[in-house]
């Protein structure tokens, strides 16, 4: 009876070995050992209400990324006011899975909170005042978060194609030294979390060149920078894989690692926003052909060009800490509806059925 039992056992346990062996791997186990695979996570998937989505997301990523929570006009909504459900949430969901957890983001023009830089009459503020409230703002989220969040976008999006500093109310009120003193800021929060810039069209030299100096000119400051984020969204005319290289081994010449954020690339017509139209809806159907689904061959080039990205990725792993998706499925991308009302794009790793694209699979073999 003994024998039996055992046999038995080491019967179950061949099968159930069997069964994960055969158990396709995911993207993150694909990439092991390279670097982290990332995805960005919206409300539903916070919340847990896109139970398919969450399942993918556990299942082929191990690094997140808020998608919207943590921006200034959601977490800090008026001054005396702050509102931390959805940021805990997403906490939790990647310490729930032993995921690399990324703040984004700190510091950003962009969906920033109407009172941020503003006094009670719609002026700016004194450069003493909006340097406290940066402070505040910074502070009280590193706090909340410290030890838990590996990693913040500190400032995002903030130089322009030429090179030259956008004209923020960050900017405008501070000048350049605002992004010292956001890191200032942010080091003293949490001297333990990871410090990054982020932006995106960093392969065009103006803007790279920018920021390679000021890389430098924070590490001579010595405050610390740990990593710049290389936003990858692309299309199927631009960038060309030669000049993201350049940019990326630019970067990583300052002694800072490298990480491909928010990417995602568009099987679309780029669009000309100063196109003199004649017939508008005529244009308009010309930059959303693929409403009904994907070409084979349009989808062909598509997965040729995302691989060839990834291919660069593998090529520089020893540049590279993190490579995040910004979405988990082409249902929901941002570029659905985007610029142009009613797009159809097909830009994410997972199709609308949340299957893995056909370049990917090729790494999941």
């Amino acid at each position: 009876m003994k024998n039996f039992i055992i046999c038995a056992a080491a019967i179950l346990a061949a099968i159930s070995c069997s069964s994960k062996a055969d158990e396709p791997k995911g993207v993150k186990d694909a990439f092991g050992g390279k670097f982290y695979i990332g995805t960005a996570l919206n409300e539903a998937e916070i919340r847990g209400l896109d139970t398919a989505g969450v399942e993918v997301i556990k299942k082929h990523f191990n690094s997140i990324v808020a998608e919207n929570c943590m921006k200034s006009m959601e977490i800090h909504p008026q001054e005396d006011v702050w509102n931390f459900e959805l940021a805990d949430k997403f906490v939790e969901f990647g310490e729930e899975n032993d995921m690399f957890i990324i703040g984004h983001c700190l510091i950003w023009h962009s969906q920033l909170s109407a009172w941020f830089p503003y006094d009670e009459n719609g002026n700016y503020v004194s450069a003493e005042v909006l340097k406290q409230r940066m402070k505040d703002h910074i502070t009280t989220i590193m706090t909340r978060y410290k030890g838990r969040i590996h990693g913040y976008d500190v400032v995002n999006e903030a130089i322009i194609e030429d090179g030259s500093y956008r004209k923020s109310p960050f900017y405008e009120i501070l000048g350049e030294e605002f992004i010292p003193w956001a890191f200032e800021c942010a080091h003293a929060a949490d001297p333990d979390a990871e410090l990054y810039l982020n932006d995106y069209g960093m392969n065009v030299p103006g803007r790279r060149d920018a920021y390679v100096k000021l890389i430098k000119q924070l590490q001579e400051r010595g405050l610390r920078i740990d990593a710049i984020g290389m936003q990858g969204h692309m299309g199927m005319d631009y960038p060309t894989v030669e000049e993201f290289e350049t940019s990326l081994l630019a970067f990583a010449g300052t002694g800072v690692k490298v990480m491909i954020t928010e990417w995602d690339m568009s099987a679309l017509p780029t669009v000309n926003m100063g196109a003199n139209v004649a017939d508008v809806e005529e244009y308009r159907a010309s930059l959303n052909p693929y409403a009904d689904g994907l070409p084979e061959e349009v989808a062909a080039k598509w997965n040729e060009r995302m691989k060839s990205f990834m291919d660069l990725f593998l090529k520089h792993e020893d540049k590279i800490t993190r490579v995040t998706a910004w979405g988990v499925s082409d249902q929901d991308s941002w570029k659905n509806g985007w610029p142009i009302p009613g797009r159809t794009d097909y830009p994410l790793l997972f199709d609308r059925d949340l299957q893995p694209k056909a370049f990917l699979n090729e790494y999941l073999k």
